[in-house]
C-alpha cells in the first residue's frame, strides 16, 4: 500500500509548468490520434487517471476539449478552432492590410500602422514605412492611442465598463484617464466613426484611427495613421479619417476575396 501511494503521489503535476505542460500534450495527442479515453490519456501521458480527468476538466471547462457522445472519450473541441479563427484573421488582415498600408504612408505622409486588439492593448500587425521605430508587436496602450480608443469603442456595455474599471497610466499632460471623460470620447469615437489622440501617448505626436471590419461586418482591428502635430493637424482629422476609412473599406474587400475567391 505505501509504495503504490508514492507511485500516485509521483505522477501528480509539481508545478504549474508541468500542468501546463500535460495539458498540451492532451491536446497534441488527441489532434494526432483522434478521441481517447481518459485511461488511454493517462497510460500515455503516464500520470494517474485522476490527474488526467483533472486536466480534461480544466481543458473541458474551456472548450477546448469535449465528450465525443457516449463513448466515454474526448476529442478537440470548438475553442481551439476558435483560436485557430483568431490567428488566421490575424495573419489574414496584416497580410491584406500591408500593401495599403504602404500607399497610405505615402499619401499621408507619416507612419500607418494596422492593429488587432490582444491581451488588452492594441498590437501592431503592419506598419508603413518600415523605420527604426517599429511598433509591429508592441502592445500599446487603449486609452492613449487612437487604434485603442476606435478598439474601446467597439466593446459591448459589460466588456466596456469592465475596462473603465482598470487603472491606467498617464504618458503626457493630455493622456485622458478619468473613467468618465474617457467614455465621453468613446462615445464621439463610436458616433463619428473614427478615433484620434493629440499628444497623448507622447507630447507633439498626433494620431487618427478607423475600424477595419472583416467577414460577418465585425470589427477585426484598427487602421491608423500617426505624424507629429506639424504634419498632422487637428483641423485636418477629418479628412484623413475619410481617407483612412476608404482605406479600412479596401482592407475588407480583399478580406472577403479571401474567402468567397
Amino acid at each position: 500500500m505505501c509504495n503504490n501511494s508514492h507511485a500516485v503521489i509521483a505522477t501528480e503535476p509539481k508545478t504549474p509548468s508541468q500542468s501546463v505542460d500535460r495539458a498540451l500534450s492532451i491536446l497534441t495527442l488527441l489532434a494526432q490520434r483522434g478521441p481517447l479515453g481518459v485511461t488511454d490519456l493517462a497510460r500515455h501521458l503516464g500520470v494517474h487517471k485522476s490527474t488526467a480527468t483533472r486536466l480534461l476538466a480544466t481543458l473541458e471547462k474551456f472548450r477546448f476539449v469535449e465528450q465525443d457522445g457516449n463513448r466515454g472519450k474526448f476529442r478537440l473541441g470548438f475553442g481551439i478552432v476558435r483560436l485557430a479563427g483568431a490567428t488566421a484573421t490575424q495573419l489574414d488582415i496584416a497580410k491584406e492590410g500591408r500593401p495599403v498600408c504602404a500607399r497610405l504612408a505615402t499619401e499621408l505622409r507619416g507612419t500607418v500602422t494596422l492593429s488587432v486588439l490582444e491581451g488588452g492593448g492594441a498590437t501592431a500587425v503592419a506598419q508603413e514605412p518600415s523605420t527604426e521605430r517599429n511598433w509591429i508587436g508592441l502592445r500599446m496602450p487603449l486609452h492613449a492611442t487612437a487604434t485603442g480608443k476606435v478598439l474601446l469603442a467597439s466593446f459591448g456595455f459589460e466588456e466596456l465598463s469592465s475596462a473603465l474599471e482598470r487603472p491606467r497610466q498617464r504618458f503626457t499632460a493630455n493622456t485622458i484617464t478619468a473613467s468618465g471623460a474617457l467614455l465621453a470620447d468613446l462615445n464621439r469615437t463610436r458616433d463619428r466613426g473614427w478615433g484620434a489622440t493629440i499628444g497623448e501617448l507622447e507630447l507633439g505626436l498626433n494620431s487618427v484611427a478607423v475600424p477595419v471590419r472583416g467577414p460577418g461586418d465585425r470589427i477585426a482591428g484598427a487602421l491608423s495613421v500617426s505624424a507629429s502635430d506639424e504634419h498632422l493637424h487637428p483641423d485636418d482629422f477629418k479628412d484623413i479619417a475619410r481617407i483612412l476609412t476608404q482605406a479600412a473599406d479596401e482592407i475588407l474587400t480583399r478580406l472577403q476575396l479571401l474567402t468567397n475567391p
